[in-house]
Parts: structure tokens; sequence; C-alpha cells
């Protein structure tokens, strides 16, 4: 009787943590097919971009910055001073994606990198596309923002 008891318990258990853990949102891919990997330089651009234009406030891009455009983002404190600002491009709606490179080479031994941006989306009723070139450098095995530049042939 104990046995089967523990056996109900376990499976009642077992079953909840599977419940669970099918709720939990997983943020959709990036890039191409949704399969950008995360330990690349694109994926830390995109990844910037997206938190400036779709969150709530500029945290997420704080810690995907390096110390000084850290200091930039905090002087401009909101996502549409950081747009109209360090960005120079605002958008109402706006898809971000890594435009397609002949990189070859490893990334995870480089120390810098430059990723180039494409910018989808809309301002008002007018469609806005747009490219920006975006460096970053590797501070402790994580890729960082750390400038961003426009685009000089558009």
């Amino acid at each position: 009787m104990i046995t089967q008891r523990r056996f109900t318990l376990a499976l009642f258990a077992l079953l909840s943590l599977f419940s669970l853990s099918a709720c939990e949102e997983k943020e959709p891919g990036i890039g191409r097919y949704g399969m950008l990997d995360e330990n690349t330089p694109d994926y830390a651009a995109v990844m910037f971009m997206n938190s400036i234009y779709h969150d709530k406030n500029i945290n997420r891009a704080l810690s995907l910055s390096s110390a000084s455009m850290a200091r930039m983002l905090r002087k401009y404190h909101s996502n549409r001073n950081v747009q109209r600002h360090i960005i120079n491009l605002r958008y109402d709606e706006v898809t971000v994606s890594p435009q397609g490179s002949n990189r070859v080479g490893r990334n995870e031994f480089a120390e810098e990198a430059t990723v180039t941006l494409f910018f989808s989306g809309f301002y008002g009723d007018d469609k806005i596309e747009d490219l920006r070139t975006v460096q970053l450098i590797q501070e402790n095995g994580q890729w960082k923002v750390d400038r961003i530049n426009p685009d000089h042939f558009m």
C-alpha cells in the first residue's frame, strides 16, 4: 500500500513538473529560420537592438553593452531617446536581422567583431529600411556592443 502511494505521488510530481515546464515561454529564435547561435556577435547585436525597440526599458540593452556604450545609454535614460540620439532611427514597429555575411573563421577566438544589421519597419505610415554597423567586443566570454555606426552608403 505504501509503495503504491509513493508511486502515485511520484507520478503526480513528475506530471506537474512537465506541465509547468511546458508553460514556460521561450524567446523566439532570431536570424534566418530562428537558428542563430547565442554565442555569436550577430546574436548579441540583434538582441541589443531588439531590446532597444521592443522592451519597456533599457536594462537588457545595458547588460549587452560595453562600459562606454552603457554610459551613453544611461545618459539618455529611455528607449525612445536611445533610438533618436544614439541609433538615429525611430520606429513604431521594426524587425532587425543580421545581414548575411561571408565571414569565414571562428568567432570564439576573436576579440572584436563588426556586424551589419538590416532594419525594416514603420514609423507612422512611412516604411523605413536602413542599415547600421555594430562594433562588438568580447568581455569575459560574452559579446558586448561597443559602437553603432550608420551605413555610409545609404
